[in-house]
């Protein structure tokens, strides 16, 4: 039942008084042919003090929980324009995306132009142990989308298997745990996965070693029939430098190309992050951000700026602010944030250094040190719970879970946890280093 899997959910981040003050008295219908689902509330004087109070904790809790495509809707009570889409899901779905509740199928936003590619990666979830997409690969050019449905499959296939039983990283990651642990070692490990996705495959180029390691990896995942996901930036032409026996492997599989996203879809991506950081735009503003930036990860990193700019200011951007901000990014495409840059600067405000976040120190400010990291390396750069474990010390996903569910509800109830954050949310996108 979708009320009662949804309170579950919230209990994540609300206490039981706070879910029984205002979650309880909801009244939720799911209309399945209309594809919406309806709130209703007991009397008009809740409805204002939920729009106030409870709102935003709640459409994010539906947007986590469901999706991305059944209309939330609120037909009484509450005068609002947000008519953000949520997706439900079907009954034998789980509703934890260990590599990133944003990273679905359903939240993919695409038209005719990137349909087989989706289509093509729901079959490879789905396959069983037939494999017929092995391997599964992504090409296209940067910020068209490659990154989310890899990581969309990940989800998938962690819902089958489990979450340790699928590693799912990039190349550089992928080379950095080599370089932690003995060769041998590490392939007994990641050969105990039922699957292996890996992004970035294009900075394979500066890894020599790594590629060697990944053609004895392959074979086992092709030979044992255990799914093998690969993305890279550019077309099959631009991995020349592979040695041939890893290169002919790839192209085993199914290699679909993802094309640039057009002006349709970037208005449909703009309005669905939006919906994800409540934050509201003018029809001008989504207009302007669409016809200027063509890549989901550009967007994406100006979306970010302007809610932390709306969250410093306490109210909607004006035209010259936005203006200001697109002049101060229209040379290029938004650089990723580092780690180690929200990690400087999460160590710099507590007054400890990288390292202490980084160790298992427990001091209750080195541990709010490192729950802010985390949640700001979930918010900014998207890292997935496996991928935050493996960068905070080796950490178990369960801990940076916690440590971003627990920095999320201190937001909704510490004016001064929310003014921290988003005062080193400004401090990183900004970050010139």
């Amino acid at each position: 039942m979708l009320q009662q899997a949804l309170r579950q959910h919230l209990r994540q981040t609300c206490s039981e008084q706070e879910l029984h003050q205002w979650f309880d008295p909801l009244d939720l219908r799911l209309d399945d042919a209309q594809q919406r689902l309806e709130v209703r509330f007991p009397h008009p004087h809740f409805a204002r003090w939920f729009e106030a109070q409870a709102l935003e904790r709640f459409t994010a809790g539906v947007r986590d929980v469901v999706g991305t495509s059944v209309a939330l809707v609120f037909p009484e009570g509450i005068k609002t324009t947000d008519r953000s889409t949520v997706q439900l899901p079907l009954a034998s779905e789980s509703v934890a995306c260990p590599f990133g509740a944003a990273f679905t199928f359903d939240a993919f936003i695409t038209n005719r132009k990137n349909q087989f590619p989706l289509a093509a990666a729901r079959e490879a979830a789905r396959n069983g142990h037939q494999r017929t997409y092995n391997p599964f690969v992504l090409c296209g050019a940067s910020g068209n989308g490659k990154t989310h449905l890899l990581r969309a499959l990940a989800n998938e296939l962690a819902a089958l298997y489990g979450t340790d039983a699928v590693f799912c990283g990039s190349a550089e990651e992928l080379h950095d745990r080599y370089n932690t642990e003995e060769r041998l070692a590490m392939r007994r490990t990641l050969c105990a996965h039922r699957a292996l996705l890996l992004d970035d495959l294009h900075r394979l180029r500066a890894l020599p070693d790594l590629r060697e390691e990944l053609t004895a990896l392959f074979d086992h995942f092709y030979d044992h029939g255990k799914q093998m996901a690969f993305a890279y930036a550019g077309r099959l032409s631009d991995l020349d430098f592979l040695e041939a026996p890893l290169r002919s492997r790839l192209e085993l599989g199914l290699i679909v190309d993802l094309k640039e996203p057009d002006l349709d879809v970037r208005v449909r991506y703009i309005h669905a992050r939006c919906a994800a950081l409540s934050l509201q735009l003018a029809r001008e503003h989504v207009l302007t951000l669409a016809q200027r930036c063509h890549e989901f990860r550009h967007l994406s990193g100006l979306l970010l700026k302007v809610a932390a700019y709306r969250d410093m200011v306490g109210r909607d951007i004006l035209d010259r602010e936005l203006e200001q901000i697109l002049r101060n990014t229209d040379s290029g495409p938004e650089r990723a944030v580092a780690p180690d840059t929200i990690i400087s600067a999460a160590a710099e405000h507590f007054g400890v250094t990288p390292r202490d976040i980084l160790s298992d120190k427990r001091q209750q400010h080195i541990v709010q040190a490192r729950q802010v990291a985390m949640f700001l390396c979930r918010e900014l750069i998207g890292s997935s719970f496996p991928a935050l474990g493996r960068m905070f010390g080796g950490k178990d996903h369960s801990t940076a879970m916690y440590a971003v569910k627990k920095i999320k509800k201190l937001q909704y109830d510490n004016k001064d946890m929310h003014a921290l954050v988003a005062e080193l949310k400004r401090r990183c996108l900004n970050h010139d280093g």
